[in-house]
C-alpha cells in the first residue's frame, strides 16, 4: 500500500468518525424544532407568531413536555441576574426571590446573581441542590444618575469574567416581580424580549419610542414590531452582552451629545435592527393593580410598581 492510499484511508476514517459523531450527537441530543412543542394555531386572539417567524410565548400555545426532554438532555444551567439597590435590597428582593426559588425553571440548575450595594437581610430559604446563590457586593457613588447604565455596566463586566463559563442561558429581571407560576424552559432562547403589557394592547401608531433624531435609540414613525418591556431580557450570555454593549455604546455617545434617553427606549431600538428569537407574551409581567384582558387567561409573574430608592 502507498502512501498516497494510506492518506486516502486515513482521510477517509476521519471523515466517518466525524460524520459518526454527529450523527450520534444529533442522535441522542436531537435538535428540538419549533413544531416540536409549539402550537401557534391553538389560539387566534393572540399574535402567536412575528413576521420573522419567532414564538410569542402564550398559554394554551405551548407543550412544555419536550421541551423538557430536550433540555433535560443538554443539561442546562440557567442564569438569574438581579439588581437590589437601596430600598430594594429590603422587601422587594425577598419576595422576588422566594417565588422565583420556587417557580424558575424548576428541575433545572440555577444560579442567581444578586447584585448589592450593601448586604442584604434575606429571608431563609431551602434550596435544592440545583440552587445555587451569588451575592456580587457592587461599589458605585452614582446608582441615582443613572441606575439602569450602572447596571448593565456592572453585568457586562460580570459576564465577561466568569457568568459566560457558568451558565448556557441568562435571565436579567426587575427586582420588582413575583412568579405567580411555573416560568419555565418555553422562555428559553438565544435572544429573549418581553412583550409590554400595556402597549401590547395599544396601537403601534402610539408607541413610545425615542423620536428626537438625535438620539441613538431613534426609531421613525411607521416603523417598529412591537413595544418591549425592559423588566425581562435574557437569552445566551453572548447575546446579552451584545444587547449590553449596544446599549452602553449609545447612551454614552447621546450623553455626550447632550441627550438623554430611556433604557427602554434603546432596548426598542436595539430588538428593532436585532429581531429577537423569542418573545415572552404580557403574562410574563403583569401589573396586579390592573384586571388582565381575555387574552392573559394566566398571569405567570405580577410586575409591581417600582418603589423609590
Amino acid at each position: 500500500m502507498n502512501s498516497k492510499t494510506r492518506m486516502l484511508l486515513l482521510v477517509s476514517f476521519l471523515l466517518s468518525l466525524l460524520m459518526a459523531k454527529y450523527y450520534f450527537r444529533n442522535k441522542q441530543g436531537g435538535q428540538l424544532k419549533l413544531s416540536d412543542w409549539f402550537k401557534p394555531r391553538s389560539r387566534f386572539d393572540v399574535i402567536a407568531t412575528t413576521d420573522w417567524l419567532a414564538p410569542v410565548v402564550w398559554e394554551g400555545l405551548f407543550n412544555r413536555q419536550p421541551l423538557e426532554k430536550y433540555y433535560q438532555k443538554q443539561n442546562i444551567t440557567v442564569g438569574l441576574a438581579v439588581f437590589a439597590i437601596g430600598k430594594l435590597a429590603g422587601n422587594d428582593l425577598n419576595l422576588f426571590l422566594q417565588s422565583a426559588n420556587k417557580f424558575f425553571m424548576p428541575g433545572h440548575r440555577v444560579i442567581f446573581y444578586i447584585m448589592v450595594d450593601t448586604y442584604p437581610n434575606l429571608m431563609p430559604m431551602q434550596l435544592n441542590p440545583l440552587r445555587s446563590f451569588q451575592v456580587i457586593p457592587l461599589h458605585e457613588e452614582n446608582w441615582l444618575y443613572n441606575f439602569d447604565l450602572m447596571c448593565m455596566k456592572f453585568l457586562g463586566e460580570h459576564i465577561l469574567e466568569h457568568i459566560q463559563y457558568e451558565v448556557d442561558f441568562l435571565f436579567s429581571m426587575s427586582t420588582n416581580m413575583v412568579f405567580e407560576s411555573e416560568f419555565g424552559v418555553e422562555t428559553l432562547g438565544t435572544s429573549v424580549a418581553l412583550l409590554h403589557s400595556w402597549w401590547y394592547f395599544r396601537n403601534t401608531k402610539n408607541f413610545p419610542y425615542e423620536r428626537r433624531l438625535k438620539s441613538a435609540a431613534y426609531i421613525p414613525f411607521g416603523q417598529g414590531d412591537f413595544f418591549y418591556g425592559s423588566s425581562i431580557v435574557g437569552g445566551t450570555p453572548e447575546n446579552v452582552l451584545k444587547l449590553i454593549n449596544e446599549y452602553l455604546k449609545d447612551a454614552i455617545q447621546d450623553m455626550e451629545n447632550g441627550v438623554n434617553s430611556t433604557y427602554e427606549k434603546y432596548l426598542n431600538k436595539y430588538f428593532f435592527l436585532n429581531k429577537p428569537t423569542k418573545l415572552l407574551s404580557p403574562e410574563y409581567s403583569w401589573n396586579p393593580k390592573f384586571k388582565p384582558p381575555p387574552q392573559v387567561r394566566f398571569v405567570k409573574v405580577s410586575h409591581y410598581p417600582r418603589a423609590n430608592f
